[in-house]
């Protein structure tokens, strides 16, 4: 046990807690052991989990086998537990990378379609939970947009509940042997909003996110995006080439903030609307949409990327039906 507790470094965990949380705040600290299995949960204030006997205790549990978890966003006032009801607010976005995350981290790092991450924690060895703290998100919105993070980028999609805890850096992962220091890194100390995840899909479960193209507009008058919807599905049915159309496309919206990747997804679903109305099976679509991005996007975020563009153009059609 002396050993496992050089390699805690409760400073590490401190400074994440004290950058995660408010003071006066309450999260949920949880302390969970595989053998015997073991749960415990506490619900503590931030002033309380920064003292250094509270800290001196939790490294303790973790050096003996206890795995250390913090919730990611505060509860409400006088909690006693960690239900989605005692959620106070959405603090932080968060993504699983479980496999491959080393290719997958690089590719969210140079995707222009989500903010520089607050946070990177690698929990073992090529496992990563990257975070963004962020404001102005319903529950709702939330667990939409963490569902289109873990798709687009090959995350774990059950990780989408607003009461759900991560490992907290600066403990040891004690689920290998030998046990694997849980790390943190910083990229940034913004906080973002949003309209700051350029994703732009339509509905996750039903659930509206963004509707940068399709549905009207409940006034009546046609918007930009509409008007490029309805033109770009003119020209794909009229058998413009796909690739100049972006081009054509992004030349025409300079005013967004990333007119290729507007363009491009715009052009994207409507072929993918095509091709699902007139039968062509849902694979061959992906395969499709694929194979047409693939110099111009990495390779495993292109495949997630055709998924995801099938399934919206999917749910555009089923919900035409239903209308």
């Amino acid at each position: 046990m002396p050993k496992l507790r050089k390699q805690i470094a409760v400073n590490v965990a401190a400074e994440f807690l004290s950058r995660s949380f408010a003071s006066g705040e309450t999260f949920a600290i949880l302390l969970r052991r595989e053998t015997p299995a073991e749960t415990i949960q506490r619900i503590i204030a931030r002033e309380c989990a920064l003292a250094p006997r509270y800290l001196g205790w939790l490294a303790c549990q973790n050096a003996t086998g206890a795995n250390v978890y913090v919730a990611a966003n505060p509860l409400r006032p006088g909690s006693r537990n960690r239900t989605k009801e005692s959620v106070a607010e959405v603090r932080h976005l968060y993504l699983d990378l479980d496999t491959d995350g080393s290719t997958k981290l690089a590719e969210l790092r140079s995707s222009n379609s989500v903010p520089i991450p607050t946070a990177i924690v690698e929990t073992s060895i090529d496992k990563y939970q990257v975070l963004w703290r962020v404001e102005g998100f319903t529950f709702a919105q939330q667990e939409g947009m963490l569902k289109v993070l873990a798709l687009t980028f090959g995350g774990d999609p059950a990780c989408t509940d607003c009461n759900r805890v991560l490992r907290l850096p600066g403990f040891l992962n004690q689920k290998y042997d030998p046990a694997h220091p849980v790390t943190v890194e910083y990229p940034s100390d913004s906080i973002s909003n949003p309209e700051d995840f350029r994703l732009d899909i339509q509905t996750v479960n039903g659930k509206h996110v963004r509707s940068p193209i399709g549905p009207g507009n409940p006034t009546g008058k046609h918007s930009h995006s509409e008007q490029d919807w309805a033109w770009v599905l003119g020209e794909l049915d009229r058998g413009k080439d796909p690739v100049k159309l972006t081009r054509t496309l992004a030349e025409r919206r300079s005013d967004k903030p990333d007119p290729t990747y507007y363009a491009q997804r715009t052009v994207d679903v409507a072929s993918a609307r095509l091709w699902l109305i007139e039968g062509v099976p849902m694979a061959d679509v992906i395969t499709m949409l694929q194979v047409r991005r693939r110099f111009e996007i990495p390779n495993t975020l292109c495949a997630a990327r055709a998924h995801e563009i099938a399934l919206t153009a999917q749910r555009m059609i089923a919900r035409k039906k239903i209308a």
